[in-house]
């Protein structure tokens, strides 16, 4: 069996940044409309720390408000997510699907492991017909302790994987991958740190390079 990939979504297939910004906006404006907050969207404050599960991005955006308000507003920002890739206001980022072909015709298994919910997942992979070169999509919802390492250990155990990369822009990417004796590629995309992106096997700035760390992907590769 080849390698396999396993890709992040946000930040790393999919320019979040895209939509980000205008469903969180969306969201501020409805608690503030019901007198629940008094200042700016907190939008510097959330690109930092993109990448947790939105339960986690609810505790650090809303840390005063009960548990009920926090549910809410995270099911209207995710259903203001979900309107804006059905409208088409996002977009994955260049050379994407070309890499995507690439693999596929390579013969390379693909997955998707995000922390971002079901639904939003389905609905980019709906939109941009990502199902016709991923064999599957996770969630973190699957997994109860909200943890990429242990997403990408279900993956790697489901379908026998023995070597390949985990692909992300951040550092729960690459610490999935070395948890589990894959390959770490960081993505110095939009929401990437340096001082993360330092902890990764490889760094590519277009996804398009990949293709050229193809003979290095083994497993426990350092």
């Amino acid at each position: 069996m080849k390698p396999a990939f396993i890709f992040d979504m946000d930040g790393t297939l999919f320019q979040t940044d895209r939509i980000l910004e205008a469903a969180l906006e969306d969201a501020f404006s409805q608690l503030r409309n019901s007198g629940l907050w008094h200042s700016p969207t907190p939008i510097e404050k959330y690109r930092a720390i993109m990448g947790v599960p939105l339960p986690k991005v609810w505790e650090t955006l809303l840390p005063e408000h009960p548990q009920m308000v926090r549910e809410e507003t995270n099911a209207y920002f995710h259903a203001r997510l979900i309107w804006n890739i059905q409208n088409g206001k996002g977009a994955l980022y260049p050379n994407a699907e070309k890499l995507f072909g690439y693999l596929k015709d390579g013969g390379y298994p693909i997955f998707i492991a995000s922390n971002g919910q079901n639904e939003y997942l389905k609905a980019i992979v709906d939109f941009y017909g990502l199902d016709q070169w991923v064999t599957e999509t996770f969630s973190i919802e699957q997994i109860p302790t909200l943890d990429k390492r242990d997403l990408v250990k279900s993956i790697v155990e489901k379908h026998a994987i023995l070597e390949g990369a985990v692909i992300g822009d951040r550092l729960s990417d690459i610490q999935a991958a070395k948890a589990n004796g894959l390959t770490a590629i960081g993505c110095r995309f939009d929401f990437a740190q340096e001082s993360e992106l330092r902890e990764a096997h490889f760094i590519v700035e277009d996804l398009q390079e990949i293709k050229g760390i193809l003979p290095e992907i083994r497993k426990n590769i350092l």
